[in-house]
């Protein structure tokens, strides 16, 4: 009798050598996340709406939330332009994601805090930011801001070039939003925005420590 040999099928045939990105990372299903969380937690907001402050807020509590979501909005913005780029640096662009991701869960806390207080969700378009801590500046000259040119210049630069323009402009965001930070944990009323003030001041804190080890 003869020998029948078999062989299985190679199933590495006419497979791709391409890595698949997970769905999670993709920057059109990032964005849609962190809009699906910032929807969320301000849903949580008007739930809980009917709740009292401890105490009741002032000038600082309600100033901070609004500029400080102005804020945030940008830094979303920034991390999500950097995201999209292929070519960077994947550590750089963890750190990204992880400001995208937090900032905009931020922002549906202030969001949730603004409506419990009773207060509109933004500031009106007139108006200067930062009178709350004695230094009215208009609103997209506040502390940390990137200007429309350096935007241009993210959304611009490739490779290296965007790794170290991102860490620059980030590292600036950062210690503008720790200034305002840090006056609001010392000066707000309730105990909502003291404690979201204080975290916002520690896990900037440490971003910017990870982050100035890759400059």
């Amino acid at each position: 009798m003869t020998d029948l040999q078999t062989s299985a099928p190679d199933d590495t045939e006419g497979v791709d050598d391409e890595i698949v990105v997970p769905w999670w990372q993709r920057p059109l299903n990032l964005i849609l996340l962190l809009v699906g969380v910032l929807v969320l937690a301000a849903g949580a907001g008007f739930v809980v709406g009917e709740r009292h402050a401890t105490p009741d807020p002032n000038g600082v509590d309600i100033g901070f939330l609004w500029d400080m979501r102005t804020h945030h909005e940008q830094a979303v913005e920034m991390s999500l332009t950097f995201i999209s780029k292929s070519g960077t640096d994947p550590t750089i662009g963890l750190i990204a994601r992880e400001i995208a991701f937090g900032q905009a869960v931020e922002s549906g806390k202030m969001i949730q805090l603004l409506r419990q207080y009773g207060q509109q969700e933004a500031r009106d378009d007139d108006q200067d930011a930062m009178g709350w801590m004695n230094e009215p500046v208009p609103q997209d000259r506040m502390p940390g801001l990137a200007s429309a040119a350096d935007l241009d210049r993210l959304t611009a630069a490739t490779g290296a070039d965007a790794d170290a323009l991102y860490l620059q402009l980030m590292i600036a965001h950062h210690e503008g939003g720790i200034h305002m930070a840090q006056y609001a944990q010392e000066h707000a009323a309730t105990s909502e925005v003291v404690a979201l003030a204080a975290s916002m001041v520690s896990n900037q804190q440490g971003e910017i420590a990870e982050m100035r080890n890759l400059e």
